[in-house]
Formats: C-alpha cells, structure tokens, sequence
C-alpha cells in the first residue's frame, strides 16, 4: 500500500488517521483501527435536494471488499465516496445511494464494525440509503433464512430503519425495501440479499402489489455476468430472480449488481412485453481494491434519458500532480460500459401500471381570459381526415365577430385542408386542422404555383382594424410533418399572418413588401415572429430555435407595450431584440391562417398541423398561456 506524506495528509483531513493506521506497525491479522469520524461535522447535505425537479440522481456503490479486509484494507476511498455524496447532493440532486453489497471481504464482525463506522456519516446527516449482503458478507452457503450473523447487527433494518426512506423488511432483517420521493413522484428501491429464499420473492412481489403505481429500481448483489466487451448476461441466480420476480412485475424497470467484472449490461422484455435494463457494475479487480468507485444514475425525466457516469471521489479528491500513474487511469471511466445513456420514454414504459391520464379538453369558456379578442379552435368540424369544405365558418369563439372563412389556392382541392383529431396534450380542444400546402416555385422553366388552403378573418372582422397599441399576446398550437425538411417547399411558411405589405402601412424600412405581421416557420424550421410596429418605422424580427418534426409544441408571442418575446411551450427563448415594438400596423386588412404572403401575393400554403389559436389584447405570463 502507497502511504505517500500526501495520502496521510488527506486521510487526517478526512478524520481517518489513528495510531499505526499508517505504516507496518499493525500484527499480521490485526485490523486497522477504528475511524475517527469527529472531523466530519455540521450540515452538509439534504436542505438543497428537490423532489420536484424533473432531474435526481440515484448514486450507486458497488463491492468494497477489499477496502476491509483485515489488516490488509483501506476505509479511506468509501469514506472519501460518502463525503462526495454529502458534498454533492444539493448540485447533483442526489435522491439515494445504495450499496450492491459485498461491503467485506471475510465477513468478520470487525471488518463489519469498521465499515459501519465509516456510514455512520450518512446516518449522522440522515442520508437516504440502502444495504444488501453479498457473498463475502455473510455465510453465502445459506439462504436470507440464516439466521443471526455480525452483518446484521451492523447493517440490519435497525440501522436504515430510521431514515425516512425506509418502507420495511423482511422478517429475516437480510431484505429490505426503500421508498424516495424524486421528480414529483415516488420510487422504490428493492435491495434484495445474496441468495433471497422463495419466501422472499413473495415478500417483494407483495411489497410492488402494495405499491401498485410506483416504479421499482431492483438492487442484489448477483444477477448479471458479463465479458470484456460488456455483454451482459444473466448467472444461474440470476435466471431464478429473473423468472421468479422481475419478469412478471413491470414496476421493476431498473436491475443492478455487483459480484461479477467488468461491467456490463442488457435489455431484457418482462411478460408485459416492456424493456427492463439490467446492469451489473464492480470494480474490485482494478487499482486500489476499485478505490470505492461510484456509479451516478442521472435521471432526466424532461429528455426521457438516464444518463451515468463513473469515477472515483477518493483519487477526484487527490491533488493531480500527485496522483500516481496508477490512479491517472482510474479517476474517471469514460468507456462505453461506464459511461453511456439510457433513452427511455418514462411515461410508456411507465403506462402498464401508473398509465398518465390526458388532459380533458377545456370549454371554451375556460380559457377566455379578460382580454380575448380572438379564439379559434377546430373541434367542430368533420370527421378525421375529411376535408374542410369551401363554405367553412369556424367562428370566433370570444365573441368578438373575427369569424374565419376557407380560400383554396388555384389548383388546389378539398384534401388540401382537412379535420383531425391531433392535438398538443395540453391543448383545450382536443382537435386541429391538417394543412397540405407548399410554395410557388420554378420548375422546368416555368413557376410552379403556391399549394393549399389557408383561413381567412371576414371582411370587417375588428381585428383586421386593431393595433394593439397597449401590447398583445398570440398563440398557436402546431405540429410539423416529419417530412417537413424534405423538400425546399416549406421554408418561411406562416402559421398566421396579417395580411398587406409594409409600404402599404407606410413602412419603407428593411423589406417593404414584407407581410405586416407573420408568426411563421424559418427554412430551418426555427419559428420567426416578424412585424411592423405600428409606432416604429422598420421591422422587428423575434427568432426562436429550430423545432423537431413530428413533435406538438405551443408558440406564443407576448408584447408588453414596448418589447416582443417569443417562447416556446411556455419558456422564453433567446432571440429577442432591444429594439422598440409598440403596437402592430395595419392596412385594415384581413388576417390569415396558414397562409404566406409576399408583396400582397400568398406565395405559400402551410404545411401541417395548427390547432387553437388565441389572440388577447395584453401581455399573458407563462402561466396564463392556453398550455398552462
């Protein structure tokens, strides 16, 4: 063992130096002795954890054995892990640590004491986390039903017992189950002994029947074998936990163990016909008994990913020029198998025992906030996938009279308009119109004309008058086809646009044949609100990001007088100019959905899906949105 001057120095920083722990002074046998934890003191963990955000943290520790192994181990790298995690917990969301057991090498009841001394720092700061006997823990030649044993007097129930987590036991004290509250809901962790008894699995399966809509992460200590390459498989145990519990509990989604290397993993279906992912993590056989690596399970439920990470708190810990050659190679492990991310919709794989009720559709009269000059939804009209006829009038549901009309552009039919049944899940009405339109082009020496339908408010409709001069807010739901990039055909289509060019409005500034106003889509498909103001002379431009195909989002534009900002299902985004925007000029002209124009041309049919549309005459916040 390298006792380097730097090491001792970091082992007294971290309270783990006593008499003869460094140096040949101890007997052959003898264990090391105990860890003065009085260094670790004051709160630092806990108060910065939050349950609600979509983003936690599941941090995992795998076998270590070698780190308590009489006189031959190291308690500093475990001890160096929890103190990361306490450090941690806050910026990393940390919502629960478990141990894949293993803990000891010979099972001696002082190796034991001397590891639960090393947790006692979690206990002090009441630290959600878990234990489980691997083999070298107990008598491995014995089921849970073994009885008494010096783990448990160190690591039984009594210990995790009296942490909040804590949902119970087996009456054997050698299984246990856990249950952290994490991205606005609760989870549960099954931490299953070395060799569980057929009773047990009865235990676990009635602890899930329990807990019917939870999803439950499984941890044990052999399940998964894998080689070099890491390809997992299951072990002979593993096959008997995987046909007795997992493979008929489809709470069960996350498995993960130690005992066997490298690491390794595998997607298995359970009877339900859903992915269960099952991962085997140790690092025992590398440098420094594995130096107490840890696993983080990122879970990302905005991106639907888990995202994980490995590396070593103990060597991270030790100053880089000091680190030996050894030690370089081991603070982080950015392989395939130590380093990857988990895609994994939560709320399908979810679905087949906490199934995520949709969003009833609103009356219209819920969402007419004071202010509503227009509103325009779709669920009135035909069948999905009928076309909208000629002598269409969707009407205005604020009652202000800014009724809308169907015009088909030259060449068109029905079809280029049509019902359906799509919407954004936080949409009020649960429909939409499918619009299949394209722009003029040349083609073959000749111009290829505009293609589609669009909407149109009627003549003497008030809001082809209105200026909004004390601010405004549109929005619009909208969803692109996933052939929209294809083609050339659809960049800078509107999703609505007012209607007359700029100079008509006696605007000269940048383009003057520009459309007044456009909410339209970039030919990068980034959204785009351009407008003439009604008190400034040129255009404004508010730019957004470039949206995904295939995928619903709500667009909203909110001025408040003085200044336009664009966002994107309720987040403000970047693009979003300084310049003055007060009011919107007008020609008194109609506006029109689904349609671009051009020097008082429609050059441009929209192409796919807008469900309802609001226009109020005052800035909303985000949480007046008609997604909120």
């Amino acid at each position: 063992m390298d006792e380097t001057p730097s090491r001792r120095r970091f082992l007294q920083g971290a309270g783990l130096v006593g008499a003869g722990l460094v140096g040949g002074g101890t007997a052959a046998g003898a264990l090391l002795p105990a860890l003065d934890l009085t260094g670790w003191t004051g709160d630092r963990t806990g108060d910065g954890y939050d349950s609600a955000s979509p983003r936690f943290t599941l941090a995992v520790i795998p076998d270590t054995q070698y780190l308590f192994d009489g006189d031959r181990g190291d308690p500093a790298p475990l001890a160096a892990t929890l103190s990361w995690i306490l450090d941690h917990r806050a910026d990393r969301n940390i919502a629960f640590t478990a141990h894949l057991g293993d803990i000891v090498e010979n099972a001696a009841a002082a190796e034991l004491a001397e590891a639960g001394q090393v947790f006692e720092v979690f206990d002090q700061h009441r630290v959600p986390y878990s234990v489980l006997a691997g083999n070298h823990d107990i008598d491995a030649s014995a089921t849970d039903q073994r009885g008494p044993s010096p783990y448990l007097d160190v690591f039984g129930p009594h210990r995790v017992g009296r942490l909040p987590t804590y949902g119970g036991g087996t009456p054997d004290g050698y299984n246990t189950y856990h249950r952290f509250p994490a991205a606005g809901r609760e989870w549960l962790l099954l931490a299953l002994d070395w060799r569980p008894s057929d009773g047990t699995l009865d235990w676990a399966r009635s602890v899930l029947a329990a807990h019917p809509r939870t999803p439950a992460i499984l941890t044990t200590h052999d399940l998964a074998d894998s080689d070099e390459t890491g390809v997992a498989w299951l072990s002979e145990h593993g096959r008997r936990l995987w046909d007795g519990l997992i493979a008929e509990s489809d709470q069960i989604f996350l498995t993960i163990n130690g005992h066997y290397w490298p690491p390794g993993r595998l997607v298995r279906r359970n009877a339900a016909g859903r992915d269960v992912h099952v991962h085997i993590t140790n690092y025992q056989d590398r440098y420094h008994g594995g130096a107490a690596m840890l696993r983080l399970y990122h879970f990302d439920l905005a991106r639907d990913t888990i995202d994980v990470e490995t590396f070593s708190p103990w060597i991270l810990g030790q100053r880089p020029e000091q680190r030996n050659a050894l030690a370089r190679r081991e603070v982080e492990l950015t392989d395939p198998a130590n380093r990857f991310s988990l895609a994994i919709d939560f709320a399908d794989r979810f679905a087949g025992f906490a199934p995520v009720a949709p969003r009833p559709p609103r009356d219209p009269a819920a969402v007419l906030v004071d202010g509503t000059v227009a509103y325009w939804r779709f669920d009135r009209g035909g069948a999905d996938g009928a076309a909208v006829p000629d002598d269409v009038r969707i009407d205005d549901l604020s009652g202000r009279g800014n009724h809308l009309t169907r015009v088909t552009l030259s060449g068109s039919g029905p079809a280029a308009l049509r019902w359906s049944t799509g919407h954004h899940p936080d949409q009020p009405a649960h429909a939409s119109l499918f619009f299949d339109g394209s722009r003029q082009s040349e083609e073959g020496g000749g111009r290829k004309p505009a293609r589609g339908a669009y909407l149109r408010t009627v003549d003497g409709a008030p809001l082809n008058a209105a200026t909004f001069d004390q601010g405004y807010t549109v929005e619009a739901f909208v969803r692109l086809p996933a052939d929209v990039r294809s083609t050339g055909d659809h960049g800078y289509m509107s999703i609505l646009s007012r209607f007359g060019a700029g100079r008509d409005a006696g605007k000269l500034g940048g383009d003057p044949a520009a459309p007044i106003a456009t909410l339209s889509m970039s030919d990068g498909m980034a959204v785009l609100w351009a407008v003439f103001p009604a008190e400034q002379p040129g255009r404004v431009a508010n730019w957004g990001h470039e949206m995904r195909a295939d995928e619903w989002f709500h667009v909203a534009v909110v001025n408040d007088g003085r200044h336009s900002t664009l966002h994107i299902d309720g987040i403000r985004l970047l693009r979003n100019p300084s310049a003055g925007a007060t009011g919107l000029a007008t020609t008194g002209e109609p506006w029109l959905v689904g349609a671009h124009h051009h020097n008082r041309i429609v050059e441009q049919g929209f192409y796919g899906w807008i469900g309802d549309i609001r226009i109020v005459d005052r800035p909303l916040p985000p949480s007046g949105f008609l997604r909120a």
